[in-house]
């Protein structure tokens, strides 16, 4: 063998040890680079005859090349090692079943407005349903709150331009719902004869400039009303007791009044319950508000409160939400947090 084989062989040795790319490049400089060993061999020609220089160089470049080809090869083989260990890292595997989409479930506020359109539905109230931007009109004036009204600010709101504003409330509804059924009756109220009832509760969307664990300022209300020729406080008893005993499916609570204020209805009364047993056992808990329409309103409905007289009230559905499933933070149910929302599919 001889001292060229021996380089070549040397040379395919070291790069097969070569475990990185930056091992073999090492290996490379050591033969191949401008010290390395073929390059003094080349350099060692100058002091060759003509002839000799011929066959020496024929020789060393053969050499030459049958190292380059060794590290060639020694790169692709790194480089295929390289990928196989990426596709092994990240292999798919075909057989494992597909991630399905999640099945999504009605927001604990909209199963509870759903829930109170159908008990309320029992008994023969319809629901009506209107625009969030409302006007000073049907929010306030309408409702007996002029614009020095001093109840006006206990509905600090956010208003637009055009003199609208988002509602404070949904008792709008009750207005609109009520002008648009007298409009229906004219012709027999023109000649003196009584019209039907008007029953009617409004759910929905209502805003306020607060925010805390127990408000927000985007939240939910559901209004009612019921007007007749004899409706009276006996009958909003009964229809607050059938609700919550419906509603939170239990006989076990105590339902009280207590005096209160509201322009719209006089006289007006906060609505307490109490749980005899549970959590909250024994503790008075506000949960509506209500009255008996204040003519001034009547009026405005187009209705003479001589002979027409009813009942208005207004809860919270966000709160009733809390009660039911024993949320202690409004805000929860507006986070968007997956992790609380999926407790209620």
């Amino acid at each position: 063998m001889n001292e060229l084989d021996q380089l070549v062989q040397a040379a395919q040795a070291d790069f097969e040890q070569a475990a990185a790319p930056a091992d073999l490049e090492n290996a490379k400089a050591r033969y191949l680079g401008k010290s390395g060993r073929v390059t003094e061999l080349l350099k060692g020609m100058a002091a060759l005859s003509p002839e000799e220089k011929k066959a020496r160089g024929a020789a060393i470049n053969e050499a030459k090349q049958r190292v380059e080809a060794a590290l060639n090869a020694r790169r692709q083989a790194l480089a295929d090692a390289e990928l196989q260990a990426q596709l092994k890292a990240e292999a798919l595997d075909v057989t494992l079943p597909g991630r399905r989409r999640g099945t999504g479930g009605l927001h604990p506020v909209s199963r509870t407005m759903e829930r109170i359109e159908a008990i309320f539905g029992s008994m023969g109230f319809d629901v009506a349903d209107g625009p969030e931007i409302e006007t000073d009109w049907f929010n306030f004036t309408a409702l007996n709150t002029p614009a020095d009204h001093p109840a006006r600010s206990m509905h600090d709101t956010f208003y637009v331009e055009g003199g609208h504003l988002l509602r404070t409330h949904t008792s709008p509804m009750q207005v609109r719902y009520a002008v648009q059924h007298v409009k229906q009756h004219r012709a027999a109220l023109e000649m003196g004869e009584a019209i039907p009832e008007i029953r009617v509760i409004a759910p929905g969307r209502t805003y306020r400039v607060d925010s805390d664990a127990t408000h927000s300022p985007m939240f939910h209300q559901c209004e009612g009303l019921w007007i007749g020729e004899n409706v009276s406080f006996k009958d909003l008893k009964s229809v607050f007791a059938d609700f919550f005993r419906n509603f939170f499916e239990s006989d076990d609570l105590q339902i009280r009044f207590r005096p209160s204020f509201f322009p719209f209805t006089e006289p007006s009364a906060e609505v307490d319950i109490a749980f005899s047993s549970g959590p909250l056992k024994g503790r008075w808990l506000e949960v509506a508000g209500s009255g008996q329409v204040h003519p001034n309103v009547v009026r405005n409905f187009g209705l003479d409160p001589e002979r027409y007289i009813g009942f208005a009230f207004g809860m919270g559905p966000d709160r009733l939400t809390m009660l039911r499933y024993g949320v202690n933070d409004l805000r929860l149910f507006f986070d968007g947090d997956l992790r609380f929302l999926s407790q209620f599919k």
